[in-house]
């Protein structure tokens, strides 16, 4: 069986091109799924998608009529793919229902840092042997209040570091976690945990129930020397508000690897296009803001156990086994 990978990084290829077993083959393409790629999925029972795919009704649809029966996502989330539709066609779907914490915590603390201590603006400076100090003083952590919205395993992990720097601790979350708490963690009403905060960290995923959670209300109830990092989902933050706050000069720094409306512009080299998106062109240009291109999760470990994943799925798939990274079972 030969299996098409949609959205495959240049890091990523060999990694996935070696881990399938004989007789499986695996071809690595780096374009992202969508209505005009979908075509190419012909002929093909199993396709690997990025998180960045467009997997609404149109795709699956076009998918199906085109022999795809597997669909193996090689991600934790899966807000893109729409599931109702896929059981419909008759589609099994998986994901990557794990893998290592520390490396989205790990950069989640990479950003706040960065924000909090103005390492970007010092880094270009230095490039043109400007060595002046004035504009660059930040904050010690040690001792201020670190809000953690979402206390799973990323959110432990990022609360772990947390507890390192010696920072008081809330958390909010629809259950509270034994080892957070162990670590002094308090479990406050959302509310509480903005407005006390000095920095204030996301690690939930996109749901109904989650979109927009830090919406023009809540970003008006935090600090205004406040630090928000999102490594979670974009859509966890309405981008126009937060452009609206940082107009009014809010906030110490704020720190996003994600953007709600990131696909078709994440993982793609855009610099020599006009990019039509007004909010996030006025989010880059925030001398406090920094944006990166969804790339917390993107460490050899991390992408290791993702690929490793993916083929169990796969191989799941074809020995009609069923684990607990499949969404819709195979029919």
């Amino acid at each position: 069986m030969e299996i098409l990978a949609f959205g495959v990084q240049a890091d990523e290829k060999p990694l996935i091109e070696r881990a399938f077993p004989a007789p499986h083959e695996v071809r690595c393409l780096d374009v992202f799924l969508n209505e005009d790629t979908a075509p190419i999925a012909a002929g093909h029972e199993v396709i690997s998608t990025s998180v960045n795919a467009d997997l609404g009704a149109p795709v699956l649809e076009a998918l199906a009529a085109g022999g795809t029966r597997m669909i193996a996502q090689r991600s934790t989330g899966f807000n893109n793919i729409d599931l109702d539709v896929a059981e419909r066609l008759g589609m099994t779907v998986a994901r990557v229902s794990y893998y290592s914490p520390h490396s989205v915590a790990e950069f989640a603390w990479t950003l706040a840092m960065a924000v909090n201590r103005r390492v970007v603006r010092a880094s270009t400076r230095t490039r043109d042997f400007d060595f002046r100090l004035d504009g660059l003083m930040g904050r010690d952590l040690h001792g201020r209040t670190v809000g953690v919205l979402g206390t799973g395993k990323i959110g432990e992990a990022f609360t772990r570091i947390a507890h390192g720097f010696g920072m008081r601790l809330l958390g909010w979350d629809i259950a509270e976690n034994p080892a957070c708490m162990e670590l002094g963690m308090t479990y406050v009403p959302k509310d509480r945990l903005l407005a006390d905060s000095d920095l204030v960290s996301l690690h939930l995923p996109l749901m109904p129930e989650t979109r927009h959670l830090i919406d023009a209300a809540a970003l008006k109830s935090m600090k205004d020397d406040a630090i928000l990092v999102n490594s979670s989902r974009g859509g966890l933050i309405d981008s126009a508000a937060l452009v609206a706050e940082l107009r009014e000069g809010r906030f110490t720094g704020v720190g996003l690897d994600v953007y709600e409306a990131e696909a078709g512009l994440f993982f793609l080299d855009k610099s020599l296009e006009a990019i039509s998106d007004d909010t996030l062109a006025r989010l880059v240009t925030f001398p406090n803001v920094l944006v990166t291109s969804h790339q917390a999760y993107y460490t050899e470990d991390a992408v290791g156990q993702i690929v490793e994943a993916t083929v169990r799925n796969v191989l799941d798939y074809s020995a009609g086994r069923r684990s607990e990274n499949v969404l819709v079972p195979r029919s």
